[in-house]
């Protein structure tokens, strides 16, 4: 099989979101597509109705699953078949899975945050942990500190008080975590921040093309602080760069977006992902 080996038997895949004009999804995962000879192709869906767009998808007898991706992680819940039992206990999916006509949803953002922040060095238990907003990767990782029994403390701050608050509810009712929530804005952000030791952004703030954008004062960030930044795209963000110079660990948004990728590969193909040539993809895309 070659690049251009697309006929009426290649399954295909993508990433439904908006915006996704920023995303890396369609290149790492067609060429690990290509590398193992698979007859699958991955493209990119702006899309505003997530019902309708899953609706499409449903009717196409080659749809194997998708990405999903911001806005749509929680909404897409509705019009699916079946959640696996992490996504159903997150209340969130990144992921649909095509089985013999049912679509599954399941949630490897999760995992693939605990991972990086791991493979960084980040020690949890005992830590007093940040988490900047409250949409569907919030909730991912939330859920994912929760299984860390040893963690202290969450304090999650969101802009969104109906999705904040319905974030921290489920928290207190499915998890033994302790929990505080409020509104995320500067005042906020002085009383956590410098008690804090664990700092996670999971906002749009500083994706690309408005690089330029934090949701952190510079002036917040002090050298026993981790720092961990989900957007993947700059690889360095202005959060991760500012972090960085105040003498933080920083976790690029590329280690936990591999890790998830790699799961949904191995999830739509059924075989072990080239994670090598995947990671290869990242790092020519960032040189």
């Amino acid at each position: 099989m070659t690049k251009i080996d697309i006929g009426t038997h290649t399954q295909f895949c993508g990433i439904i979101g908006n915006p996704v004009e920023h995303s890396l999804s369609p290149a790492i995962h067609n060429a690990a597509f290509w590398k193992l000879s698979l007859d699958y192709v991955y493209l990119a869906w702006k899309v505003e109705a997530i019902g309708d767009a899953i609706k499409g998808l449903r009717a196409l007898g080659n749809f194997r699953g998708a990405s999903v991706t911001i806005p749509h992680k929680v909404s897409a819940l509705q019009f699916l078949d079946d959640l696996e039992p992490t996504a159903r206990h997150i209340g969130a999916i990144n992921t649909i899975v095509a089985e013999q006509g049912r679509l599954i949803g399941y949630n490897t953002d999760a995992t693939g945050a605990l991972r990086a922040l791991r493979e960084g060095g980040v020690t949890l238990a005992g830590r007093r942990i940040v988490l900047l907003g409250s949409g569907g990767a919030a909730r991912a990782i939330a859920f994912a500190l929760a299984a860390e029994s040893s963690v202290d403390k969450l304090i999650l701050l969101g802009v969104d008080d109906k999705e904040r608050a319905a974030l921290a509810n489920d928290l207190r009712l499915k998890t033994t975590l302790v929990v505080e929530d409020d509104g995320l804005d500067d005042r906020t952000l002085v009383r956590t921040v410098p008690e804090s030791h664990v700092l996670i952004h999971c906002t749009p703030v500083g994706m690309s093309p408005k690089t330029d954008t934090t949701a952190v004062p510079a002036a917040l960030f002090h050298p026993g602080l981790a720092v961990m930044d989900i957007v993947y795209n700059p690889r360095e963000t202005r959060l991760l760069k500012e972090a960085k110079r105040a003498g933080c660990k920083t976790i690029p948004g590329l280690d936990m977006f591999l890790n998830q990728a790699v799961t949904q590969f191995e999830l739509w193909t059924n075989r072990p992902a080239p994670v090598d040539v995947m990671r290869a993809v990242l790092e020519f895309r960032f040189q």
